[in-house]
C-alpha cells in the first residue's frame, strides 16, 4: 500500500530559490563549458595517440621465450595467463590456486521507492505530493528501515549476519615466458564458479549465529509440517493392500534418503548451493533479513596483450603528445583489431560526454533564466507558456555555445573541422536572432489583424425591398 506525503511552498519562498539558483547556475555554466573543452582535447590526443601506437607496434610471434629484441618495444602477443599463487579467503577458510578470489554480499531487504507530482497553484503556491511504495529486494549493503516515511515499514528490516566485498588478485601472472603488471592482472575476465568447501565446525558456528539473530528478531517459528489428511475407511483386497504397502515402503525409503543427504548438506539457517552460501531459512523463499554469499574465480586464460616489453614485464606505451596505451583483451585478437576497437571506444565516449555536456549547458542556462517564469506563477497559465519560450531559448543558446566551445577547442587540433562547427553555431544564431525575430513580427501583425477583425462593428442589415408583382388587385 502506498503512502503519501503533501507538502506545499509559498510564492515567494519559490521566487527566492529561483534567484539564489542563478548562481548554482553559473557554477554548473562553466563546469559544463570545461567539461566540453576537456572532452575535445582528450578525445584529439587519445586519437593522435592511437593512430601512433598503430604504427609502431610488432607482432610478439613467441611470447613463450624471452627475446632481447623485442626489449623498449610496443607488441601485441597472445598467450595463456597463468598462476602458482595460492588465494584464500580467511573468513570462510576456502580458497584456490586461481588468478582472483571475489566475494559478493547481497541482502534481502525492504526498499523504499519514492515518486513526486508537482502542482501549481493560482497565487504562485506550489503543491508536492510524494509517494512512497515498498519492495523486497536483494541489496548490497543492509538498509535502515528506521528512516523510512510509513511508520508501518519503519524497523522492518534485519541481518542475520554481515560482511564485505572481497577481492583478492595474485601478485605472480606469468604471460608465456613474462610477468603480467598489476594494470594487466586486473583486467582478466575470466570467472567461474567456485566450489565450495568450508570446514564443518564453521558452517555450524554460522548456523548458531544465524539462528540466534533470526530468533532475536522474528521469534521462534515452527518448521512448515504438512497437513495430515483424514481417515477413510477403504476395504482393499489383500492383493492390493500388499501393492500399496510395497510402495509405501518405497516412498519412504526414498523420503529418508532425500532426509539424510540434505541433512548432510545443509544446516537449519544455513545452507550451500553451487557457488553460494546461504544464511535464512529458506533459500527458494527469502525472507527479510536473509544474506547471500557469493564466491567466483579468475581461472587461467588465453588473452592478448599490447604494451611495450620491460624486461620480464610490461609497461605503458608513451606517445609523444603524454598519452599513454596499454590493454588485455579476452581471447586472441590481432594489434590491428585492438586498435580499432580502442577508435570505437575513444569515439563512443567522446559523444557520450558531448552529448552530457551540451545537457548540462542547457540546465545551466535553465536555472539562470528560470526566475523569469518563476515570478509568473501567479498565473499558471502565463508561467507555462514563459516556460515553454524560455526553454526554446535555452536549448537554441545552450547548443550555440556547446558548438562554439567545441569549435575553439578543435580549432588548436583540426582547424577545418573547427572552422565547420563556427559556421554551423553561426547560422542557428542567425536564424534565432533575425529570422526568428522576423516570424515573431509576422505572427503579432497576424495576432493584431485578427483581433482587428473581431472588435470592428457589424453594420445592420438594410431592409429587403418589395418584391413587385403582377397582380392587378393591387
Amino acid at each position: 500500500m502506498a503512502f503519501t506525503e503533501t507538502t506545499t511552498t509559498g510564492y515567494g519562498t519559490r521566487v527566492g530559490n529561483s534567484f539564489k539558483s542563478i548562481g548554482t547556475g553559473f557554477i554548473l555554466l562553466c563546469a559544463a563549458t570545461a567539461l566540453l573543452w576537456w572532452n575535445e582535447g582528450r578525445a584529439v590526443k587519445t586519437a593522435k595517440m592511437l593512430e601512433e601506437a598503430g604504427s609502431a607496434f610488432v607482432e610478439m610471434p613467441n611470447p613463450a621465450k624471452k627475446d632481447a629484441a623485442l626489449d623498449g618495444e610496443l607488441v601485441c602477443g597472445t598467450a595463456m595467463a597463468t598462476t602458482e599463487d595460492s588465494l584464500s579467503d580467511g573468513q570462510f577458510g576456502i580458497g584456490a590456486k586461481a588468478i582472483a578470489l571475489k566475494r559478493k554480499v547481497e541482502y534481502y531487504q525492504w526498499i523504499e521507492h519514492t515518486s513526486e507530482t508537482k502542482e501549481d497553484k493560482l497565487g504562485g503556491k506550489e503543491v508536492t505530493t510524494t509517494t512512497y511504495t515498498y519492495s523486497k529486494e536483494w541489496v548490497s549493503s543492509p538498509v535502515e528501515s528506521g528512516q523510512f516515511k510509513d511508520p508501518a515499514y519503519q524497523k522492518l528490516n534485519t541481518v542475520l549476519t554481515t560482511y564485505e566485498d572481497q577481492e583478492q588478485w595474485a601478485e605472480n601472472v606469468a604471460f608465456g615466458a613474462y610477468k603480467l603488471n598489476e594494470s594487466l592482472i586486473h583486467s582478466i575476465r575470466s570467472s567461474e564458479a567456485m566450489t565450495l568447501a568450508i570446514n564443518e565446525d564453521l558452517l555450524a558456528q554460522l548456523d548458531k549465529s544465524a539462528k540466534t539473530a533470526y530468533e532475536r528478531f522474528y521469534g521462534v517459528k515452527q518448521q512448515p509440517t504438512q497437513p495430515t489428511q483424514p481417515t477413510q475407511n477403504v476395504v482393499l483386497s489383500d492383493s492390493a493392500k500388499a501393492v500399496a504397502d510395497s510402495l509405501q515402503a518405497v516412498n519412504d525409503s526414498i523420503n529418508k534418503a532425500m532426509a539424510n543427504a540434505e541433512n548432510k548438506k545443509d544446516l537449519e539457517y544455513v545452507h550451500q548451493a553451487g557457488n553460494v552460501l546461504y544464511f535464512g531459512r529458506v533459500p527458494g523463499s527469502p525472507e527479510v533479513g536473509d544474506v547471500r554469499v557469493t564466491f567466483e574465480k579468475i581461472v587461467p586464460a588465453k588473452v592478448t596483450v599490447m604494451a611495450v616489453v620491460d624486461g620480464d614485464t610490461f609497461k605503458p606505451f608513451k606517445a609523444k603528445n603524454g598519452k599513454r596505451f596499454e590493454t588485455l583483451v579476452m581471447g586472441k585478437k590481432t594489434g590491428d583489431e585492438i586498435i580499432e576497437d580502442a577508435q570505437d571506444a575513444n569515439s563512443m565516449w567522446t559523444w557520450v560526454l558531448r552529448i552530457l555536456g551540451i545537457f548540462l549547458v542547457v540546465t545551466a542556462l535553465k536555472m539562470i533564466f528560470g526566475f523569469l517564469s518563476m515570478i509568473l506563477k501567479v498565473v499558471p497559465f502565463l508561467s507555462s507558456i514563459m516556460g515553454f519560450g524560455i526553454g526554446i531559448i535555452c536549448w537554441v543558446i545552450g547548443v550555440a555555445w556547446s558548438l562554439i566551445i567545441i569549435a575553439i577547442a578543435w580549432i588548436f587540433y583540426r582547424p577545418i573541422l573547427g572552422i565547420i562547427l563556427l559556421a554551423i553555431a553561426g547560422f542557428l544564431v542567425w536564424v534565432f536572432a533575425f529570422k526568428g525575430k522576423d516570424k515573431l513580427k509576422e505572427l503579432a501583425a497576424n495576432a493584431k489583424a485578427k483581433a482587428a477583425t473581431q472588435a470592428a462593428p457589424v453594420a445592420p442589415a438594410e431592409p429587403a425591398a418589395p418584391t413587385p408583382t403582377n397582380n392587378p388587385e393591387v
